[in-house]
């Protein structure tokens, strides 16, 4: 588990350090409620990008660890040739939809004025950089399956380095580089993405834990794209599902005003500490279930599940702690002095948050390990059912004075919580969906599933 799970931990540690580097740049050089407000979106639209290739990663990542726990690393090395041919016309049609439908897409977060003009210059500057974006997402994928988190770990974190330090020279003019303030850091991430694809490319065509990609491979081979989107495809849709309700649960922020915007954007890349260790564990899980699956060790599986989840859990206690206490402190680090109320307001939903931590780790390493297995429908149902059905109607609630009811003249009265009552919603919605994925795994239908 350890072995798996540590280089995890330090490659997702250096990304968030990229999120706090650029938090840390826009706070004291370019400190504006736009310019924070449109870096908020900005850590969404970089979020969502690798999301939009889950479907193929969760099913490479399934598909290759069984074949590897069943001894057949041909299979696994064909499995990886698959996904990123698929994942290659995917990169296509999304790098071409995204540069014509960027405006409407912030449009539709309720951006607006100068904010929204940053979000869009950043987004297309990155445009470019999905294909590498996909190579490294799939790719990484498939080595974690093979039980190779090592490779992943040293080329994503030269990506980090990279792109840490072009942003940071490129916003304040270091040497001979020109101060090109905000569009400097959408350069630097965009190179750093470009640099991490072409990186973990050089690895598969080297060949890593058996995988490799080989020309003979990349012929279509439709049985293998079949199975890997019957099982990516759920998975694929459930990340998307918790991206598009995060981003309505977002717009419903961006309607308390820039102010209440730039706070919570502070606080959730604050909150990424708390995904350190939940992916690192959530990555362990399911490549511990589908190898022990493939292998036919049924309690070895189940043993890893708990252990993984019990190492998180208490991982997450500690963090939960350090944002109840200091949260205030953290927030105010990232900002300027003429933006303490903005820190301020952020150790406020820290705190509130903090009462969420633990049962985050639940749900982000029970669902890896459910995923692992190929058991992509109960996550997603799960998802569904917190984000859609409970946080976004309760953050309307809590939130707002006066809530309508969609599709009805029927107007209610809300409880006026602004920001905080939004997050508190987040706290709910985040317990339950820990209760119902217990009860998958207790339950046990996540042995027998066919990949």
């Amino acid at each position: 588990m350890l072995g798996l799970a540590l280089p995890v931990f330090v490659e997702e540690s250096l990304t968030a350090l990229v999120g706090y580097t650029d938090w840390w740049l826009t706070g004291h050089f370019l400190g504006d409620k736009e310019s924070l407000a449109a870096m908020t979106v900005m850590a969404y639209v970089m979020w969502l990008l690798p999301s939009l290739f889950a479907a193929i990663a969760i099913g490479a990542t399934a598909l290759t660890s069984r074949f590897v726990g069943a001894g057949t690393v041909d299979k696994a090395a064909q499995t990886t040739n698959q996904a990123l041919l698929v994942g290659g016309f995917v990169a296509v049609v999304v790098t071409i939809v995204f540069v014509l439908f960027v405006r409407p897409f912030v449009g539709l977060l309720q951006l607006t004025g100068e904010a929204a003009e940053l979000a869009i210059r950043y987004c297309l500057i990155v445009a470019p950089a999905i294909p590498a974006i996909m190579v490294a997402q799939v790719g990484v994928a498939c080595l974690r399956g093979a039980g190779d988190t090592l490779s992943g770990f040293v080329a994503k974190s030269i990506v980090n380095v990279i792109n840490i330090v072009l942003s940071t020279a490129l916003v304040i003019g270091v040497g001979p580089l020109p101060k090109m303030g905000w569009t400097g850091l959408a350069i630097g991430t965009s190179c750093g993405h470009f640099i991490g694809g072409i990186l973990v490319l050089v690895l598969l065509l080297r060949g890593r834990a058996g995988l490799k990609i080989r020309w003979s491979l990349l012929t279509p081979e439709v049985t293998i794209i079949r199975r890997l989107l019957r099982i990516g495809i759920p998975g694929g849709v459930d990340v998307l599902a918790i991206l598009i309700c995060h981003l309505i649960y977002f717009s419903l922020i961006n309607r308390l005003g820039n102010a209440a915007t730039a706070a919570h954007g502070l606080s959730v890349q604050i909150e990424a500490l708390a995904y350190l260790p939940c992916s690192a564990f959530q990555v362990a899980a399911a490549t511990m279930t589908g190898q022990f699956l493939g292998a036919g060790k049924v309690v070895r599986a189940v043993r890893g599940i708990w252990l993984t989840c019990a190492a998180g859990f208490v991982f997450m206690l500690l963090v939960g702690s350090m944002f109840h206490f200091c949260g205030s402190g953290m927030a105010s680090f990232f900002v300027a002095n003429r933006q303490m109320a903005t820190a301020h307001a952020a150790g406020e939903l820290l705190r509130i948050v903090s009462w969420a931590t633990p049962s985050l780790a639940v749900v982000m390493i029970l669902s890896g390990a459910l995923r692992g297995a190929g058991d992509t429908r109960w996550p997603l149902a799960i998802s569904i059912i917190g984000l859609a059905g409970l946080r976004i109607p309760l953050a309307c609630w809590f939130a707002f004075n006066t809530v309508s009811i969609p599709v009805t003249s029927i107007t209610i009265a809300g409880w006026g919580g602004g920001i905080q009552g939004a997050w508190w919603a987040m706290v709910v919605d985040v317990a339950a969906r820990a209760i119902l994925v217990t009860w998958r795994v207790l339950q046990g239908g996540w042995q027998r599933q066919v990949v």
